[in-house]
C-alpha cells in the first residue's frame, strides 16, 4: 500500500476511535514523531535534486582538479 492510502485508511481508522486513552495515545505518538523530525539530522536524499546539472558539473570538476591529483612526492 502507497504512503498516502496508508495515511487515509489510518484517517478513516482514527475518526472511529471513541475512547479517549487511544486518542492519547495516539496523540502522544504524532507529538513524538514531530519532535524526532525536528531534532533528526537530515538525510543526503533530502538534498537529491537541488543542484542544477551546472552546478553539479562545476563541483566534480572542483573535486577531480583539486581533491583528485596524486603527487609522487608526497609518497616519500
Amino acid at each position: 500500500m502507497y504512503s498516502e492510502a496508508r495515511k487515509i485508511h489510518l484517517i478513516e481508522e482514527l475518526l472511529k476511535v471513541k475512547n479517549e486513552a487511544v486518542l492519547i495515545e495516539l496523540e502522544s505518538v504524532l507529538n513524538k514523531a514531530a519532535q524526532n523530525e525536528k531534532t533528526s539530522r537530515p538525510s543526503a536524499h533530502e538534498f537529491a535534486g537541488l543542484w542544477s546539472k551546472e552546478d553539479a558539473e562545476a563541483i566534480e570538476k572542483a573535486i577531480q582538479e583539486g581533491c583528485e591529483q596524486i603527487h609522487p612526492d608526497d609518497w616519500k
